[in-house]
Order: structure tokens, then sequence, then C-alpha cells
């Protein structure tokens, strides 16, 4: 029996939104202790690798399998999909946090807002690539990153310093799942842009007030 399109469509966007949280589970081996930062991220790395050869096949190759089917969008068709970019974003903030720029503490929340806060967001809102998501979509957004980040940060740097640094981490996200950018006539996905921008903004206020 086939679906009627609105309906598939649903079930298409709860399956990417399924596929989405499951991100969260990424830090949850270094949080239980099992393995250490650098072996998350290199874990992250190499998961980037794994999708840029899926892409390539998809994009290059022309390989046409039932689950890009089911969870791509249109506008990925000819483009990097969501996935892949989330992949990225990811490695990129554990990488970062192997540095001295930030720690495993600022990183681990600013994945969480991409896994649970912003498959909330897409479920609230119903905008096009290119357009703004509604003012309560921000408010949800911003509420998900503060819960997520502020049991990593008030431990860490105390109640006030760290309900700052857990503000500007959520501000920066909230912006980047709220309003698309656009570069050069390209729409940065979200993907790519919420945990950089999130660990940007706290890393910042960490070196700032701590």
């Amino acid at each position: 029996m086939t679906l009627p399109a609105a309906t598939w469509r649903e079930r298409v966007e709860f399956e990417r939104r399924l596929v989405h949280a499951s991100g969260t589970l990424y830090p949850v081996p270094y949080l239980l202790g099992w393995i250490s930062w650098a072996e998350t991220a290199a874990l992250l790395v190499a998961s980037v690798v794994v999708v840029a050869i899926l892409e390539f096949l998809r994009i290059v190759v022309g390989l046409d399998h039932a689950v890009y089917r089911a969870l791509t969008r249109e506008y990925e068709t000819d483009a990097v999909a969501g996935y892949a970019l989330y992949q990225v974003s990811t490695a990129a903030v554990a990488l970062v946090a192997t540095t001295p720029v930030a720690t495993p503490t600022l990183a681990v929340p600013t994945m969480w807002m991409l896994s649970v806060g912003d498959p909330i967001s897409g479920a609230l809102g119903e905008n096009g690539p290119r357009e703004a998501k509604r003012p309560l979509v921000w408010a949800v957004m911003f509420a998900v990153s503060l819960a997520v980040t502020l049991p990593f940060t008030v431990p860490a740097f105390g109640p006030t310093v760290g309900v700052a640094v857990a503000v500007a981490g959520a501000v920066p996200a909230t912006i980047a799942d709220g309003i698309p950018p656009i570069v050069y006539g390209v729409v940065l996905d979200d993907n790519l842009t919420i945990p950089p921008a999130a660990l940007a903004g706290m890393a910042v206020a960490a070196a700032a007030l701590a």
C-alpha cells in the first residue's frame, strides 16, 4: 500500500529525527569512563571518513540506496546531506576539545544541543531551508540548549559563571538553528553550525569569566 505524500513525508521526517537523536549517544562512552576523550574524537573523525565515502558514492557515483531515498530531503539530492554535516560538526567540536581552547565539559553539551534541541525545534517548526523559524521555536531551542548545558557548566564553573557560560552557548546555538546563514547563495545547514557556534560562545565566556 502506497502512503499519501503528506503521510510519507511525516514518516520520513520522524525517522530522520530518530537518526538525529541517536547522536546523543556519541559522548556517552566517555561520560561512563569507558574511553578517553581523545578516543572519542578519533572515533568521530573516523565517522567523518565513512560518511564522506557514502556521500561520494551517492552524489558522484550515483548509488541509489533505499536509506538515502528515505532520509534525504529534496534539496539535499545534489548536495552534501545533513547527516554528513552532522558528523563533521560533532567531530570538529570533539577535536577542538582535545586542545587548550575548550574541554569535553563544553563540547558534550554542544553535541546534545544538536542531537536533542534540533529535532525538537524541527518538529515544532514548518519553515523552509531559507526561512527563519517562529519565536516559539527559538524559545524552545534556547530552553533545551540551556537544559542540556547547565548540568555540565554549573559543576565545572560554579552557579554564577556556570549559568553565564551555558547562556553563552545556548544563544548562538539558538540563532544558528533559527536563522539559516546564507554564504554566497548557499544555505549553511544548522547540522553544521550549531555545535561550533555554541562551543565558540562558551569557550569565550569561560575564558573571560572563569
